[in-house]
């Protein structure tokens, strides 16, 4: 049963390595025995991720990579096949909301300042499309290859002051589906796609609305706590379970689902 479970010596890509989530799930499956490369957009974040990872006895390589272009993901893909013949996982972890995409309490969608919108927009939607078409021809010609996108709550349900963000991982939904659909249809099988849609967890980008100085709970995140069944925040290592589920022989039959990790936020009707 253990091995159904098993993504030992599966090279895989995560974007955004070197930040919480991508951190995480990257530590999760060195732990697991993956090959791992590590891509971030900051060469001393990278570099730090990468000796962190290689100093528990993991392979592990990194690469500072855009992934908004097009080109250097393809070369990092070239790379990775040059050094190990294939890529049997891809990761979308990178992206996030941005500070000026997110309205004030005192604002409304008419104050949204667009050049903002297009930012968060690109990043998590652009940012999971340019990878998994450098990353996903390689598994295409291979004929295998598990894809993993990230969505989130915000494209379950409205979450006030986050228009933008909320669109995007909508968009990521859907795509998530799409693409899974396309790719089993015309390169068989053994390739799929699916996405996680974690619920509340925190983490630097949503500190400061979720977190008072002092500790305390926010007016919102007292609302997020009331709307989850299990009453509480998630611990960002909850998510590495099912993603390392998600690329393994144990999900075969999976493809196109997007995987709520949410305390049962999703599903409560707040009655």
């Amino acid at each position: 049963m253990d091995n159904q479970f098993s993504i030992k010596d599966k090279v895989t890509v995560i974007t955004g390595a070197s930040g919480v989530l991508g951190g995480s799930i990257a530590r999760n499956f060195v732990s697991a025995g993956a090959k791992v490369v590590a891509l971030g957009t900051k060469q001393e974040k990278v570099d730090a991720t990468v000796i962190e990872l290689q100093a528990t006895g993991a392979e592990v390589i990194g690469f500072v990579c855009n992934v908004l272009d097009k080109e250097e993901l393809e070369t990092v893909a070239q790379k990775i096949v040059e050094k190990w013949g294939r890529i049997d996982i891809l990761l979308n972890i990178a992206g996030g909301n941005t500070p000026g995409a997110t309205l004030k309490p005192d604002q409304c969608f008419f104050d949204l300042e667009l050049k903002e919108w297009d930012k968060v927009v690109d990043l998590n939607l652009n940012g999971t499309v340019y990878p998994s078409q450098a990353f996903g021809k390689i598994m295409a010609k291979q004929g295998k290859g598990s894809i993993v996108n990230v969505s989130s709550m915000a494209a379950i349900a409205a979450i006030t002051r986050v228009p933008g963000y909320s669109a995007a991982k909508s968009a990521v939904d859907n795509f998530t589906r799409w693409l899974a659909c396309d790719l089993a249809m015309k390169y068989g099988d053994g390739i799929r796609v699916n996405a996680i849609a974690p619920g509340f967890f925190i983490g630097e980008q949503n500190r400061n609305i979720l977190i008072n100085p002092d500790g305390s709970l926010t007016d919102r995140s007292k609302k997020v706590i009331a709307q989850t069944p299990m009453g509480r925040f998630g611990d960002i290592n909850e998510l590495n379970g099912a993603v390392q589920f998600l690329c393994s022989d144990a999900a075969s039959f999976i493809t196109g689902i997007v995987m709520p990790i949410d305390g049962g936020f999703s599903v409560y009707s707040g009655v």
